[in-house]
């Protein structure tokens, strides 16, 4: 993976933001273009507090896998990963459980051109990268099958990810269609934005985007929780994201400043 070109899979379009750069300019990163900060600029303009909601997101994602990882877990499939930040999802993991075996995929080239952070394993596990989009979960679980034992469970990590899909392209069908390929035992992991704190401001961030041609599809408690339907939900179910689990890991500056509107929850397939 490490030694290929971006622009073969289909180039780094740097004439419109993308949410993974946009994410990566939120964190600080430098793997952004300027169409990715001027519009993370509109967007802190709105909500000053959008950085912090992306830390929140981050610090549930750690959080989630530990909890995972100590309850058992050894494989993950994280779909939109996103430029990686230290630490990635399988350094959480690979520090509970050395043998862990990690799937990472996402659509933007970019993250193809930095997948070398992403493969850093331990000798006792695996981590690959798979360049693939969500609306397309044939391939995405035809290609982690390559690393991933489907016939044992899998947490399917969606963090921050399924708010960027309109119900038009099936978002819950997506999930319930990447659900029916995994095995008794495994878990769904999500956050989500939403509309239902911040009403004024979401829509006025919803028209942004959009005008930019990047879709924010924010739903409702109701509509988040739709996703775990025929899950179990692991306690505390869903909640704001920074207060599933907050003993599990350090507390973002700033994340009780106001409200953080945004839902994550774990489910567990029976």
């Amino acid at each position: 993976m490490t030694g290929q070109d971006p622009t073969a899979a289909g180039g780094i379009d740097t004439s419109r933001p993308h949410p993974a750069r946009m994410y990566d300019w939120y964190l600080g990163g430098k793997d952004n273009y300027p169409v990715d900060e001027e519009m993370g600029r509109q967007m802190l303009a709105l909500d000053p507090r959008v950085p912090v909601m992306a830390r929140v997101n981050r610090a549930f994602m750690h959080r989630a896998t530990r909890w995972l990882a100590e309850s058992g877990v050894r494989q993950f499939l994280d779909i939109g990963t996103g430029i990686p930040t230290e630490p990635n999802l399988h350094q959480i993991a690979q520090s509970v459980a050395p043998d862990a075996r990690v799937v990472y995929c996402d659509n933007d080239p970019i993250v193809l051109a930095h997948a070398a952070a992403l493969l850093r394993s331990t000798p006792e596990g695996v981590t690959e990268y798979l360049q693939a989009d969500v609306r397309d979960p044939a391939a995405i679980v035809e290609g982690a099958k390559r690393t991933l034992d489907f016939g044992r469970p899998v947490a399917l990590s969606l963090v921050a990810l399924l708010h960027f899909v309109p119900d038009e392209d099936g978002a819950h069908e997506l999930v319930r269609r990447l659900l029916s390929e995994l095995a008794p035992g495994s878990h769904l992991v999500m956050t989500h934005a939403t509309a239902d704190f911040t009403p004024e401001e979401s829509a006025a961030a919803t028209a942004k985007l959009k005008a930019a041609g990047v879709t924010l599809a924010l739903r409702s408690r109701e509509e988040f929780t739709r996703f775990f339907d025929g899950l179990e939900l692991v306690d505390p179910g869903v909640e704001i994201v920074h207060k599933w689990h907050p003993e599990l890991g350090e507390p973002v500056p700033g994340q009780d400043d106001g409200v953080i509107p945004g839902y994550g929850a774990v489910g567990r397939k029976g």
